[in-house]
């Protein structure tokens, strides 16, 4: 996996391979370059000096893209420990520990402990397992704890196959996207 643009341009940071390995598991699926290169374009007018939460975060490749395009802050949440610690190596290896904090914690028990500190983001990205509904299960969290900034956007990556609700709470999608086997679902907060 590279960094496609920004500050990072080229810069090789691991390989599925790497990640699997540490964590004794197969089920990790890294966003691809195409659709990486999609998520950025969507977020292109968003990313400038944006607080960033990566959700599921996997091997870190969104948020390390996000920081090398320009992201003020990257705040990754990943539960298995193994690829917890890779991106934090990787981010000591990039020399990035000031802009970014690692969680390694389930999902539902970060936003709910970020929702006492009154911690929002600019941009919410989730790539949760694609069998799993994990979507469903976090979007009334980051509703509820009002975690997405008033002006902010979430974006989920999801399988072809995961019907995504029209809205949860505030929080109403506005646009899908499709790439193969791989959708995109924006959401914006209703005031």
């Amino acid at each position: 996996m590279r960094i496609s643009a920004g500050e990072f341009k080229g810069r090789k940071i691991g390989s599925k391979k790497l990640f699997t390995k540490r964590a004794g598991k197969d089920d990790l699926r890294p966003t691809p370059a195409k659709v990486r290169e999609a998520i950025f374009d969507i977020l292109r007018s968003e990313i400038e000096g944006a607080s960033l939460l990566d959700l599921y975060a996997g091997t870190g490749t969104i948020g390390i893209e996000a920081l090398s395009r320009g992201t003020a802050s990257v705040v990754f949440v990943e539960s298995v420990r193994p690829r917890a610690k890779a991106i934090s190596d990787l981010i000591d290896k990039l020399n990035l520990a000031s802009r970014t904090a690692v969680h390694c914690e389930e999902t539902e028990i970060f936003l709910k402990r970020a929702s006492l500190t009154g911690e929002t983001y600019d941009i919410i990205f989730a790539d949760p397992p694609y069998a799993s509904s994990e979507i469903e299960k976090i979007l009334p969290l980051i509703d509820k704890y009002g975690i997405l900034d008033a002006q902010g956007v979430l974006l989920c990556e999801h399988g072809a196959k995961v019907v995504v609700p029209e809205a949860s709470g505030r929080l109403k999608l506005k646009k899908q996207y499709r790439y193969g086997d791989t959708r995109l679902a924006l959401y914006r907060k209703e005031l």
